[in-house]
């Protein structure tokens, strides 16, 4: 299937999301396989779907990223982008937005409202995007798709606006009627047939009909005069009232059918292209001009200057680097040059192409409104503005979540820890909800949206850069202190053959709150000449950061030096550095050590029906909940401090407790001291550990 460039006025883009499990990928795949764009219907649950093909797609059978679809129909061109439903994978659902003009909700109608469905919704109302709802699955057992489109106008509104009735419902649902046209499709040998309205859905049908007139009579003025007064509104006049009215994000139409049986997918594309925006109908958006930081207005016209975002990055196996953009402006030619204004840097595009799935096809040119994807960019990122150098211009970056579950990770051989940092890097750059960081405990941080994504990662890391890598639960950045003041000596003497070792100190401890390790002196009368003054603090500060009750670093506390000795021979820094150091370790245990825990300053985002679960919870996590603000929509803030220790594994807990529904942040606030019996079990453990490795002191 070869295609030809077309105008933004012949292109349809639409992102498929809602909660996983939905039917997304299937319903993408009967849509592909009915415009004759596949010959061979593929199966998420068999692992042989155009749009699952990742490796960790087919063997866990559900999408993990998004893949986008391109094929022709009816003299348009369609984009499907289908993303997934699972909400560690959220970061995908974002990219999916800013590449597509509209956005299909996919709803299971024997679920309900779910969590994944609210977000995409609440995405698509951020982003402005026009959209449409699709009751899938309306053959499963329990689907009542007339009780789900209420469900959805409940929890949504009277903006929901029934397009379709069903006809039937579980296994006795075979098609629907167009309440627009006043016609029945049902499914019979494999084709979609007209039939005569079923007598008993006349009443159901006048009922529905008037729900979607009201709704789409918001979209022209005329047309609510007419509505109003009761008048005759035609088929013309309401498919252009919707057409508007989905546009300008007016009201939501609802479909019904089934993406497994293949019932309504005709109906689904028709109203693609009669009811979504075309690629010329969006809005302008706004940018900056990379040269003299002045607003410009970006409109989607194929002779303006050229404008792209690029919304995803991929490594693959086979051209490398894959970087997808979507052209706002502007016609880009393969084989040419585009400049990063985001990076400053030039860069060279190769062959453009079209993406089927898995599969890429080759094409001269993309132009405003167009989906495809470039290799090999050497320096471009996601989010990134592609544009011209003697017009540079740079869009605003896509607002992606920040990951909220960390965990340590370390190599698993020596051969994948040679790997490891380069494999890290390029993982970073198609995951824009992942980072890597170093604790303050020297362990390499994973940080993610859940434990599903830090799984796929480090699937992908194996399979795609060839690093294995194991995961465990990171450690507490603890600290160590102390509440008391002491004076303490330090001596070190070795005498050997020749010259010996001598080093002699008192130190003077103290607490130092909010200080950090501060070394000082007073000496009188030189007893400690200034040039091992280097040493003793070198000392100091080394035993600091090896911890001495726990193997913690040692803080807020200062050490004085005020006397000493030496010998005019055996006396050497180093002599001076032992002695400062075994000084500062045997004063510490005289100062009432204590150990310290970092306090996460904690934000939860989360309907009102489980405020009272987030709260208790919060309790049980030794949590103090300082305020609740609402935030409208019935969501509700609590903002809280919890013990670092009590968080690791918070939003797996919290993504069960609010059944999806609930996000949180969290940051280093300030340390406080460990409650006794946890501190008891913590110095143990290091005790142990210490023991068995026959090391003293370091972690």
């Amino acid at each position: 299937m070869t295609m030809k460039t077309v105008d933004p006025a012949h292109l349809r883009s639409v992102v498929l999301t809602g909660h996983a499990g939905g039917g997304k990928t299937t319903l993408a795949e009967q849509l592909l396989f009915r415009a004759g764009a596949i010959n061979r219907l593929g199966k998420v649950d068999d692992g042989t779907a155009h749009l699952d093909f990742e490796a960790e797609e087919q063997k866990r059978r559900e999408s993990l990223s998004l893949a986008v679809a391109t094929f022709e129909h009816d003299n348009t061109r369609i984009t499907l982008v289908d993303t997934p439903g699972y909400p560690d994978f959220v970061a995908e659902v974002i990219s999916g937005f800013a590449a597509a003009d509209g956005a299909l909700f996919v709803m299971d109608s024997s679920a309900g409202v779910e969590a994944g469905l609210e977000s995409s919704v609440a995405l698509g109302r951020a982003t402005g995007r026009a959209a449409c709802f699709f009751l899938n699955k309306c053959d499963r057992e329990n689907a009542d798709p007339t009780a789900a489109l209420d469900a959805l106008r409940e929890r949504f509104g009277n903006k929901i606006a029934p397009l379709h009735l069903a006809i039937g419902k579980a296994d006795a649902f075979r098609g629907h009627v167009d309440l627009v046209h006043r016609k029945a499709w049902v499914l019979e040998d494999g084709k979609e047939i007209e039939i005569p309205i079923p007598a008993e859905l006349a009443d159901e049908v006048a009922v529905r009909r008037d729900q979607l007139l009201e709704a789409a009579a918001e979209a022209d003025d005329d047309v609510m005069a007419k509505y109003l007064e009761g008048q005759e509104i035609s088929d013309t006049e309401l498919d252009t009232c919707l057409h508007r009215g989905v546009r300008d994000s007016i009201l939501a139409p609802v479909l019904v059918g089934s993406a497994l049986k293949g019932i309504g997918m005709n109906a689904l594309l028709d109203a693609f292209l009669r009811y979504m925006p075309t690629a010329a109908e969006e809005p302008p958006v706004d940018a900056r001009d990379a040269k003299t930081d002045q607003p410009v207005t970006i409109t989607p016209d194929p002779a303006g200057q050229v404008v792209a975002q690029v919304f995803k990055t991929a490594a693959d196996p086979f051209v490398g680097r894959l970087t997808y953009l979507r052209i706002l402006s502007g016609t880009l030619h393969g084989q040419a040059h585009a400049w990063n204004a985001n990076r400053d840097e030039d860069e060279r595009i190769g062959q453009l192409l079209l993406l089927h799935g898995k599969d890429q096809e080759p094409i001269g040119e993309l132009q405003a409104g167009e989906i495809g994807a470039v290799a090999k960019l050497a320096a471009t990122e996601t989010g990134d503005t592609l544009s011209s150098r003697e017009h540079p211009v740079v869009l605003p970056p896509i607002a992606f979540p920040a990951p909220s579950l960390s965990v340590a990770i370390e190599p698993r051989t020596q051969t994948d820890l040679d790997k490891m940092g380069a494999a890290l890097q390029r993982m970073l750059e198609e995951e824009p909800s992942a980072r890597v960081e170093r604790s303050p405990t020297g362990e390499q941080l994973l940080v993610a949206m859940g434990d599903a994504h830090i799984a796929v990662i480090a699937e992908r890391l194996k399979r795609k850069f060839g690093a294995a890598i194991v995961t465990k639960e990171q450690k507490v950045s603890y600290r160590e202190t102390i509440r008391g003041k002491t004076q303490v000596e330090g001596k070190y003497k070795k005498q050997t053959g020749g010259h010996g070792m001598f080093g002699h100190v008192w130190l003077e401890i103290e607490p130092n709150p909010g200080g950090g390790v501060e070394f000082a002196e007073r000496i009188v009368g030189g007893s400690v000449p200034k040039g091992f003054f280097p040493g003793i603090e070198k000392g100091i500060r080394e035993a600091a950061a090896e911890g001495v009750i726990a193997g913690y670093p040692l803080s807020d506390f200062r050490a004085t030096l005020y006397d000493g000795s030496f010998h005019n021979v055996d006396s050497n820094e180093l002599s001076f550095k032992i002695a400062s150091s075994m000084a500062l370790k045997k004063g510490v245990l005289e100062c009432r050590p204590a150990l310290l825990e970092p306090i996460m300053a904690v934000e939860v985002r989360v309907p009102e029906a489980y405020m009272g679960d987030v709260n208790r919870d919060l309790h049980t996590r030794r949590g103090r909940v300082l305020g609740m603000d609402t935030l409208g929509e019935g969501v509700q803030v609590v903002s809280a401090q919890v013990p670092q220790s009590e968080i690791f594994s918070y939003a797996t807990e919290l993504r069960s407790l609010t059944h999806g529904r609930g996000t949180f942040t969290a940051e280093v606030d300030h340390y406080e001291e460990v409650p006794q019996h946890i501190a008891d079990k913590v110095i143990e453990s290091h005790r142990k550990d210490a023991e068995a490795t026959g090391a003293h002191g370091g972690h």
